[in-house]
């Protein structure tokens, strides 16, 4: 994969996005093992219910992986300088998501030009579940 280059992007071009399976409860399981967190509240019903939730729900890192995704099929990984987000709601088991993103500023930082994103993961709903920006160095 190539990195985009400045003559291919322009400010308030939208990424394409990346449309993701349900999470299932094989998902949670899967990732606890891929990132050695293993909260129960994540993959244990019972423990989930006796904390008050009504079922488990996704790893917020989960969704933080999605979107890692999204941009590295956009840019190489060695195009990424920053990538940031804020958790904005819980994901739950059966949620749809996509990943978003669009490029909100274009700048010279020294030697390189870089895109500034705006990326994020939402439901079906419409419901935001992150939210945050990631800068890449275009080609």
């Amino acid at each position: 994969m190539n990195a985009p280059t400045r003559d291919q992007v322009k400010v308030g071009q939208a990424l394409p996005p990346l449309e993701l399976p349900p999470i299932t409860r094989a998902t949670l399981a899967l990732f606890a093992g891929a990132s050695g967190d293993h909260n129960p509240i994540h993959i244990d019903i019972d423990f989930a219910k006796a904390s008050g939730m009504p079922d488990v729900f996704a790893h917020g890192m989960l969704p933080m992986a999605y979107l890692g995704r999204f941009l590295t099929q956009w840019a190489p990984q060695t195009r990424l300088r920053r990538f940031s987000v804020r958790f904005a709601a819980i994901t739950p088991v059966g949620a749809r998501l996509s990943c978003t993103g669009k490029i909100v500023e274009i700048t010279e930082d020294g030697h390189e030009t870089l895109a500034r994103l705006e990326i994020g993961v939402v439901d079906k709903q419409g419901e935001v579940k992150l939210a945050g920006d990631a800068l890449v160095a275009l080609a």
